[in-house]
């Protein structure tokens, strides 16, 4: 099996180690598995290089993002994804896999929700099977989501009900997908805790040794947007088995 990763940002990076580990080879092109992003001469934004990267592949994983969280993430996300899905019907890809939000149609509020979710819709109208894997937020960005609304004195944050997950187990997840069989659907993976936002930022302030209280403001940050639980998992989730508690700890 020829993978293609598109992206080498915090999970392309681990998902060609993870793919190595299972017995296939990252090489700079044509082999097993290729990584490519911009700096392997890959513009998924002007479409070049697309060819040479998924010439003989089957599988393609998409892992990009946005430079931007605003409305030109809407443009980025058309624009890529059409460039992906017509370079892979020219190249027979017999799979296309993407990563993608949980609860990502539920908060039409933000501009980057919306875009992923246009990026959800291209890929099942498009000409190949795929597979859309919706994670939960990771715990490697909640730290920087809690400086948005940080200052000396104080961390502001919502009671959003969340169930982070480690980047490491996503990669699992996503390398399981990509070896096997299109799902022509979704797979929703989360971590095995739920917590709300303003706990998680209690939790990760003490293991900073950091004494700054924690104030509930549901109009602070990126997710005050967000209604209710929409941003954990239904039934049927693939629960990770990495606890923050322990991932903090570790």
């Amino acid at each position: 099996m020829k993978i293609t990763v598109i992206g080498t940002g915090l999970i392309g990076s681990q998902l060609a180690t993870e793919l190595t580990a299972r017995g296939h080879e990252v090489t700079a092109r044509g082999h097993e598995v290729t990584a490519a992003s911009l700096s392997s001469g890959v513009d998924l934004l002007a479409g070049t290089g697309l060819d040479e990267a998924l010439a003989g592949a089957d599988t393609v994983v998409n892992v990009t993002n946005s430079p931007t969280f605003d409305e030109q993430s809407i443009e980025f996300f058309r624009t890529t994804v059409s460039n992906l899905l017509a370079a892979g019907e020219r190249a027979g890809v017999r799979h296309q896999v993407a990563l993608s939000i949980v609860g990502v149609d539920q908060v039409a509020e933000l501009d980057y929700y919306r875009a992923k979710t246009l990026q959800e819709e291209l890929l099942r109208g498009g000409p190949t099977p795929y597979s859309i894997v919706r994670a939960t937020q990771f715990f490697e960005f909640m730290e920087p989501t809690m400086s948005w609304t940080s200052d000396e004195t104080a961390v502001r944050l919502p009671a959003t009900p969340l169930r982070p997950i480690a980047s490491a187990d996503v990669v699992d997840a996503l390398a399981d997908v990509a070896t096997g069989a299109p799902l022509g659907g979704i797979l929703d993976i989360a971590g095995p805790d739920e917590f709300t936002l303003d706990e998680i930022g209690r939790m990760t302030l003490a293991a900073r040794g950091d004494r700054r209280p924690v104030v509930v403001d549901d109009r602070a940050g990126l997710f005050a947007a967000v209604r209710g639980d929409v941003l954990t998992p239904g039934p049927g989730a693939r629960l990770a088995p990495t606890r923050y508690r322990d991932w903090l700890n570790g």
